[in-house]
């Protein structure tokens, strides 16, 4: 079985630097990593990418030829690469022998909770290539300070999910920045578990714009509530701990952590319901986090060796 992550978001959400983040983190701990650039808008790539849709299809060609615009475009560009569907296998199967995959897409919502070609690509691969893979969609968490755009947020979140149907983890990025929109109404504990939305009404009362729509809100805050599918977990790229904690998450809900591991049933299943803080030194073949505390630790001690060279 191979693992990996279905990277999707928001125009802004992250995604790239995410994918270069996680990237670099999950090298860190061992695991050999490749990630797969599914956006023919993306051309000023930060990581290195072993697989490249532009070598299929370039956004900017298809605009150019088809007479449209980004959005359509992006739509072609997902149809067309189903339909070339070999092209991205026949790139993978070198990759599937022992690496983890992950897979950044395009950041045009529709192609996620509406449009079903991105939806048929992704099960193609999980079906021929035994691939498990886990949806992992980036929210700027900003979006947090304006409570109409939180819900928003919201039903974007659980309509990808309902429509993906696969493994699921949503995520508000750029954790750190929030406080420069200004404080929160509640606590980020109230964003995060999604439990109570009705207390998001009296402040979405205060925006004129939003009040004129106070009853389909209201109407769309229960839809949500009656799902309780959705909640968020935080992230900071660039606290190794914030990503440990999601890689945590994500190994959880594609079984990774279960892969190669030799226990009896009852232990998969205290595994599986139990918190994410689960005893990972048991099972040093999967996530290492002692890997990664090494690693830092010795670079801490290179540098205060270096600093006592230079003295």
């Amino acid at each position: 079985m191979v693992f990996g992550q279905v990277v999707i978001g928001p125009p802004g959400s992250g995604k790239t630097t995410y994918c270069n983040g996680m990237s670099q983190f999950l090298q860190l701990i061992g695991r050999k990593v490749t990630v797969i650039n599914l956006d023919p808008a993306n051309d000023a790539l930060p990581y290195e990418c072993a697989i490249n849709i532009e070598d299929l299809i370039k956004l900017s060609d298809v605009m150019a030829e088809h007479s449209l615009g980004p959005n359509g475009g992006l739509v072609y560009c997902m149809d067309y690469l189903e339909r070339n569907i070999d092209w991205l296998e026949s790139k993978l199967k070198p990759l599937l022998k022992d690496h983890y995959l992950l897979f950044d897409f395009p950041g045009q919502v529709e192609l996620f909770f509406l449009h079903e070609s991105a939806k048929r690509v992704i099960m193609k691969l999980i079906k021929k290539l035994n691939l498990r893979l886990t949806a992992v969609h980036l929210v700027d968490a900003h979006l947090c300070s304006d409570p109409g755009k939180y819900v928003s947020a919201l039903l974007l979140s659980l309509s990808t999910m309902l429509h993906l149907e696969l493994p699921h983890v949503n995520v508000l990025s750029k954790i750190d920045l929030i406080e420069n929109y200004g404080k929160l109404a509640f606590n980020l504990d109230f964003y995060t578990d999604v439990q109570d939305l009705s207390y998001l009404q009296h402040h979405l009362d205060q925006d004129p714009r939003s009040a004129r729509y106070r009853k389909l809100t209201k109407e769309l805050c229960e839809v949500i509530e009656d799902y309780g599918l959705v909640n968020f977990t935080t992230l900071d790229i660039q606290d190794k701990e914030s990503v440990g904690n999601l890689v945590k998450l994500i190994d959880k809900s594609n079984g990774y952590i279960f892969a190669g591991m030799d226990a009896s049933a009852i232990e998969f299943s205290k595994i599986a319901v139990g918190p994410v803080d689960w005893d990972y030194y048991r099972y040093p073949s999967q996530f290492t986090v002692a890997a990664v505390q090494e690693k830092y630790m010795k670079d801490d001690e290179d540098i205060d060796e270096d600093k006592s060279d230079h003295k």
